[in-house]
This record gives structure tokens, sequence and C-alpha cells, in this order.
């Protein structure tokens, strides 16, 4: 379970195919931390850490569903990963609850900069199917893109705006975000559970 508050975007230092899965390898500050299943969350990605070679990286592999589902099977050396690890159950929620379960992707289309912050758009494939199952927004509620926490504005029927501050921007990977970036997205958990209520008639 995690908050949606990024501790870090890391770098990718190295690719590795093996049948369909990838193993991806990070440099982060907190690498030392780390312990062997562990799960930290990547773009928004819960993954699993499988090896710590003790040279300041660490490993994690992502399986094809993983890969079809997120942004991960684009990833390039060199590239910046949000990480966040666990949350801590008797600390603050300072975002919202993400399970690190990404629903999909969605593609900036817009980028606007207005006097100090920043206004992304981003648009996901929508359909009513999708909907009952509470993948969609509603305005100032909770969205996670690549892991990040953050409050919708003006969503539409397959769009929303998100309102990025300077720490966000220059402290996630949000500052390589453009258009035409692919993005991951976890809707909010509480959402879907009242769609599946509603759809079960409870």
């Amino acid at each position: 379970m995690f908050s949606g508050i990024v501790e870090e975007a890391a770098e990718v230092v190295a690719l590795r195919e093996e049948g369909t899965n990838l193993h991806i390898t990070m440099r982060c500050s907190f690498t030392d931390e780390l312990k062997i299943d562990q799960s930290v969350s990547h773009n928004g990605v819960c993954l699993t850490v499988v090896a710590l070679p003790g040279d300041g990286t660490y490993t994690v592999t992502a399986i094809k569903e993983t890969l079809d589902r997120s942004n991960l099977g684009g990833l390039k050396v060199g590239d910046l990963v949000n990480l966040e690890r666990s949350m801590v159950m008797n600390g603050r929620l300072d975002g919202h609850i993400v399970q690190g379960h990404v629903d999909q992707t969605a593609i900036c289309t817009d980028l606007k900069e207005m006097d100090g912050s920043w206004y992304y758009t981003f648009q996901y494939e929508s359909n009513p199917e999708m909907v009952k199952r509470g993948y969609l927004t509603v305005d100032k509620g909770s969205v996670t893109v690549n892991g990040v926490s953050l409050t919708v504005v003006e969503p539409t029927a397959d769009s929303f705006k998100v309102a990025i501050i300077p720490y966000t921007h220059d402290n996630t990977n949000f500052c390589r975000i453009e258009p035409g970036t692919k993005v991951n997205l976890e809707f909010d958990i509480i959402g879907k559970y009242i769609a599946r209520i509603k759809e079960l008639g409870a």
C-alpha cells in the first residue's frame, strides 16, 4: 500500500529481458535501506526487490501483464522513474490510498506553464464498461499519475487536468513529461468499490 507521495525520481541503469519478463535495475539514494522481497512503487507500479548487488543499485522484475498495462515496457537506460516505498501505517497519509496496481496508461496531450506551476492534460481510453468498473475521474477527486497522488481538475469522459507545483515538477519525472509522453494511471480504489457495489445492486 502506498500514498502517492514520491520519494525520489531515480535513474534506470540497466534493463534485461528474460522471456517475457523485464528486469529493471535502478540507482537511488535509499538502496542501502532496501531488502529482498520489499515492495517499491515504480511510476505507480508495485514491484518486488529481487536483487541487491551492493553497488548502490537494486533490481525488480516486471512480468508481461505489468508491461502490457503500464509504461514500464518503454523504459530506456537513463530514464527517470518515480519511486515510493510502501506506506508506514503509523504515519500520516499525505496523499491518498494507492495500491500500486496500475489500471491503464494515458497520454499527455497538453502542457501549460502558469506563472510558476504547470497544468498537464492527460487523455486515456474509456468506454462504458470501464466506467462501470470505476475507471473514471471526478472533479477534485484523486488520481495517481506515474505514482504521484494528484487532484483532478476539469475531467471529461476520457481526460483530465492536474496542476503541478514546482516541488513536484522538480523532484519527480514530471520534469520530463511533455505532450506525447505515456504515463501510468491508477484510479481511486474507493470509486472502484462504489462502482462494484452499484453493479451488484448491493
